[in-house]
């Protein structure tokens, strides 16, 4: 059976949240009478909320007699007017980094209960309010029935070399992802990325620019453009492609791990979180090894546990970054908390030229 993580737009959330964050916060009393034996869960649905449920929070239910109820992740404002009348719903939110640290500066999340977990094993280590629980990675990928080795690029650099390797290209229609790509194209050392240089960003990408195919809105796409051959290359993630050799999943493509990008996918605990107790039991329970793997080996995605990462099957081994690889760029999200909505209004303004 074909696994695949749901294309909902996660990422596309941070969009709506710029102006969210204007008034100073003055939070209401917690609302009282919670319930002790359950607790409630942000997800985006899709695919991978089916893994979800059958490798974490089922078995969570079963050892605790917790019940998670899951939710539509709402918009970050409906958050902060539940927070501002002490009337909060939500016990752990799930959100990609940016959005989480968008909310983390202005003081939406409870502390972490940091002794719950095994800080050395995790290999992007929490902050105060914020755990990492998983991580995708984007880089590029080709059909290796029309291109074998030499004949495609496998870094950001040789995907932005037009010479060396002609043809079609595929980005993501958004700053974030893309100007980091561009940079470490033209040799920024991936610990000198941010603060982003995006003069020079965009530089690059002018360079690249007449051969981009199509700018990708729906993950999705970055797998059908290529498998139908209407782009050579694309910038896409390592789960997708793993899908692709599975049964079902359409043409087998190729993915390289000689530079990535890393995206962590954050856990976190809204202020005035009616079981909070309850919820730091999950966060924890979802950072165990054994856990991680169970998701990880499903989903493709990238366990931030160490030991996890070792107990994953071989075959999704096969599709991990290596996490200690000072080549790859982890994605800094509290940057893009700060610029997202002015760097992108220049991105879309590019593209459109």
């Amino acid at each position: 059976m074909r696994k695949t993580v749901s294309g909902v737009s996660r990422r596309s959330f941070l969009a709506g949240t710029a102006s969210v964050f204007v008034a100073p916060m003055v939070l209401g009393a917690s609302r009282a009478g919670a319930k002790s034996d359950s607790l409630t869960l942000t997800s985006y649905g899709g695919s991978f909320q089916e893994i979800l449920v059958k490798t974490t929070t089922d078995p969570f239910t079963e050892e605790t007699g917790i019940k998670v109820n899951i939710v539509p992740t709402p918009d970050i404002a409906k958050l902060k007017a539940q927070e501002l009348t002490g009337n909060v719903e939500f016990d752990v939110f799930a959100i990609p980094d940016e959005v989480a640290a968008y909310a983390s500066k202005q003081g939406f999340w409870e502390k972490l209960d940091l002794s719950m977990f095994d800080i050395e094993d995790l290999a992007i280590p929490p902050t105060g309010e914020v755990v990492t629980r998983n991580s995708y990675a984007g880089g590029i990928a080709w059909d290796p029935k029309k291109y074998g080795p030499g004949k495609h690029p496998t870094n950001f650099a040789e995907y932005f070399d037009l010479k060396k390797f002609p043809g079609r290209r595929t980005f993501r229609n958004r700053p974030n992802e893309t100007l980091e790509a561009a940079l470490l194209a033209d040799g920024v050392p991936p610990k000198d990325i941010y603060p982003l240089d995006v003069d020079r960003a965009f530089k690059v990408l002018d360079r690249i620019k007449p051969s981009i195919a199509s700018w990708i809105s729906a993950t999705p796409q970055t797998i059908s453009l290529l498998q139908t051959g209407e782009v050579d290359f694309t910038y896409t993630y390592a789960n997708r492609v793993k899908s692709t050799n599975e049964p079902g999943g359409g043409t087998p493509l190729a993915f390289s791990f000689e530079e990535n990008l890393v995206g962590p996918e954050k856990l976190a605990v809204p202020k005035g979180a009616p079981n909070k107790a309850n919820a730091m039991k999950f966060i924890a329970y979802s950072l165990r090894p054994e856990v991680q793997a169970r998701l990880c080996d499903t989903s493709g995605l990238v366990p931030n546990s160490k030991k996890g990462m070792s107990m994953l099957s071989p075959d999704t081994r096969k599709w991990m970054p290596d996490m200690s690889s000072p080549g790859n760029l982890i994605l800094n999200g509290a940057y893009w908390a700060s610029n997202f909505e002015a760097v992108s209004r220049r991105f879309k303004e590019w593209t459109l030229s």
